[in-house]
C-alpha cells in the first residue's frame, strides 16, 4: 500500500488487516525496489508505481503468488465497462441521454468504464472530460510515447501520456490519483482530440466536494472530488449560457473511511501541491528508447 495512503486511510488498512491481510507500506526494505527508494530518500511517501514495482517483485520471489491489475491496462477497462454499461441503462430508465460525460483519472480504468459504452451512441456536441489532479497530469502536461507502468520496469511498456514512470507526485490526499501514466486507450482517445483534460489542485476539488456533501448529504471520496470540480463548473456554464445539458460523472466511492482527510480541509491545514515542469521535464528525459 502507498507509504502516503497507509499512513492517511488507516481506516481502510485496518478493514484489510481485519480481514486477515498483511499491510506493507510502499517504498518498503523488503524489496530491492523499496530499498533503493528509501536509500536516496528515507521519508519517501511512495507513488502507485513505486508500489507496483514492489508488487511485481513480491510476486517473482514467492511461488503460487498472482498479481492483478487494477487499473491503467487495457482489458482492466473491458472489466470496468459494467460501470458504463449500467450508467446507460439508469439513463434509459430515466429518459435522458448524457451531454456530458465525467470522471476523475488517474490511470484511466475507471473514465473508461464508464466513457466507452457510451462512446459508439455519441452524438455531435457530447463531450468526454477526464479530471486530473495537478500533482499528476499525465494527459495536459505528459508526452505521449511508450514508457513502463511501473517505476523499476518490470512492467510492458505501454504507449500513453506519461511525466515518467520516475516521477514521484506530490502528496495529496487523492491517492489513487498520484501515477504517472494513463490508460493506453484513453491516451489514444486524447491523441485524437476525442475526449478533454482538467486539472485542478486538491484545495479546489475538496471544496467541491464538501460543496456536494452540504447539497447531498453524501461525503465523495477524495478522487470523486475532481470530478465534482468539473460537474460544478460545466453546470454554472450551462447556467450561464442558458443552455439545458444532462451531465453524468462518476462517483465511484463514498469517504465512510476518509473523514479525516475532509476535517484536515476544513481546519484549513491542507496545502496545495502542483507538478513542477522542471521535475517532469527531468522524468521524461529517462524514457525509455524504443526503436
Amino acid at each position: 500500500m502507498v507509504r502516503a495512503s497507509y499512513e492517511e486511510r488507516a481506516y481502510g488498512r485496518s478493514i484489510m488487516e481485519l480481514l486477515g491481510a498483511e499491510v506493507v507500506p510502499s517504498p518498503s526494505e523488503n524489496t530491492r525496489t523499496g530499498s533503493k527508494v528509501l536509500g536516496k530518500d528515507p521519508g519517501s511517501s511512495g507513488s502507485l508505481s513505486i508500489a507496483l514495482s514492489e508488487a511485481f517483485e513480491e510476486a517473482s520471489k514467492k511461488e503460487g503468488a498472482k498479481f492483478a491489475w487494477g487499473t491503467v491496462m487495457n482489458h482492466i477497462i473491458m472489466h470496468q465497462t459494467l460501470i458504463g454499461q449500467e450508467a446507460r441503462l439508469q439513463m434509459k430508465e430515466a429518459g435522458a441521454r448524457p451531454d456530458i460525460i465525467i470522471s476523475a483519472v488517474g490511470g484511466g480504468s475507471g473514465f473508461g468504464g464508464l466513457v466507452f459504452p457510451f462512446y459508439k451512441e455519441r452524438e455531435e456536441g457530447s463531450r468526454f472530460i477526464a479530471v486530473e489532479t495537478a500533482s499528476a497530469p499525465s494527459l495536459s502536461k505528459g508526452r505521449y510515447a511508450y514508457d513502463y507502468t511501473d517505476s523499476d520496469g518490470f512492467a510492458p511498456l505501454l504507449k500513453m501520456y506519461t511525466i515518467g514512470h520516475g516521477y514521484v507526485p506530490p502528496n495529496i490526499r487523492a491517492g489513487g490519483m498520484r501515477y504517472h501514466g494513463m490508460s493506453p486507450l484513453v491516451s489514444a482517445l486524447y491523441r485524437e482530440k476525442r475526449i478533454e483534460a482538467k486539472a485542478y489542485t486538491q484545495r479546489r476539488a475538496f471544496e467541491a466536494g464538501v460543496e456536494f456533501a452540504r447539497a447531498e448529504g453524501f461525503v465523495p471520496s477524495p478522487e470523486s472530488s475532481y470530478a465534482i470540480k468539473a460537474v460544478v463548473d460545466e453546470a454554472r456554464a450551462c447556467r450561464e449560457k442558458k443552455e439545458r445539458k444532462n451531465i453524468l460523472f462518476l462517483m465511484n466511492t463514498n469517504s465512510n473511511l476518509d473523514i479525516a482527510v475532509f476535517k484536515e480541509f476544513l481546519e484549513g491545514a491542507m496545502e496545495d501541491h502542483v507538478a513542477q515542469d522542471e521535475h517532469v521535464e527531468a522524468a521524461v528525459r529517462d524514457l525509455p528508447e524504443v526503436e
